[in-house]
């Protein structure tokens, strides 16, 4: 079981990274949030989460942010790039946070891909698979680099992502044919609740919300212990 007393995040200025800084600091667990720029600084400062500047692209800002004299007990990353993007964060930046994590004896790992990542890729429909094929290549890279790093990680896949409050519906599943949607502040929650799940190690897992599927296939939950 990963330490939760000191948490790394990645992807923190929006989305389901805001969403899991929030989630950990009501938790009063400690997080030091790795920002490209000053523009989220001050709110999530306002939470409590420590800021480091530098850029997930260069392997020097991850080392000097990751590798200080507070040990990193776990890593979340949610860095992932758009499809207009010309230098995509989603291998890059993935695997400077992973090289840097293993350097720095981090215990845990916790990725955030998508649905169609990696052998989840016949759960997307083909429309939307076409439009987003650039980055989930990407992101393919950077789950592969993680699960061959010797790391103790766990690579969440959400599916369509929405911006309302929690539902509290969203489940878990080792089934690779499953897609949906799912809030971010749902994602969030079971991406902290993988923190600390044994059950949650070295796993892939697809996050949707039951009452949010897009085809009614059965499936089992995955259950987090």
């Amino acid at each position: 079981m990963a330490s939760t007393s000191h948490i790394f995040l990645v992807g923190a200025s929006r989305g389901v990274g805001r969403e899991i800084a929030n989630y950990l600091r009501q938790q009063d667990i400690a997080v030091t949030a790795l920002l490209r720029n000053e523009t989220s600084r001050t709110e999530l400062e306002a939470i409590g989460v420590e800021v480091v500047l530098g850029d997930a692209l260069n392997l020097d800002d991850v080392e000097k942010a990751m590798i200080t004299d507070k040990a990193v007990n776990a890593v979340i990353s949610t860095l992932g790039g758009l499809p207009s993007d010309t230098e995509k964060p989603d291998y890059i930046g993935n695997k400077n946070l992973i090289d840097i994590a293993v350097k720095a004896n981090v215990q845990k790992f916790i990725l955030v891909t998508s649905i169609g990542t990696g052998n989840s890729v016949g759960a997307v429909p083909p429309q939307a698979l076409n439009a987003l094929q650039s980055v989930l290549i990407e992101k393919d890279k950077a789950e592969q680099h993680l699960i061959a790093s010797g790391l103790t990680y766990t690579i969440v896949r959400p599916g369509g992502l929405k911006s309302e409050p929690p539902t509290g519906n969203a489940v878990l599943t080792e089934d690779i044919r499953i897609v949906g949607s799912i809030h971010r502040a749902d994602v969030a929650e079971l991406v902290c609740r993988c923190l600390t799940s044994e059950n949650a190690n070295n796993k892939v897992l697809s996050a949707i919300d039951k009452n949010m599927l897009f085809t009614q296939t059965e499936f089992v939950e995955f259950s987090l212990g």
